[in-house]
């Protein structure tokens, strides 16, 4: 039986599936911060979107990758949870 780490490393080597595995890997990265800021707020998804003046099913549909948000609906999220939003660019590794 062939393991995860191991198909993960054949697939690597084509560069078309690291590209989209890098992209994919930074949505989820964010994904994380915002359930994680939501998380360490000790708020609900319900309590997250009525301060963001917003339904439950939008925050869920946010934390589930399932939109791409605003710069201004991340800042407005950031408020909520009692954190800072930063962006950073970074050189590419290619």
């Amino acid at each position: 039986m062939t393991k995860l780490r191991d198909l993960k490393a054949r697939f690597m080597e084509d560069s078309a599936f690291r590209e989209e595995y890098a992209r994919i890997d930074e949505e989820y990265a964010l994904i994380e911060a915002l359930v994680r800021a939501r998380t360490a707020a000790k708020l609900t998804q319900a309590e997250l979107a009525r301060r963001l003046g917003t339904t439950q099913s939008a925050v869920a549909r946010l934390e589930g990758g399932r939109v791409s948000p605003s710069f201004a609906t991340l800042r407005r999220y950031a408020e909520a949870t009692g954190t800072r939003l930063t962006v950073d660019l970074v050189p590419s590794g290619g």
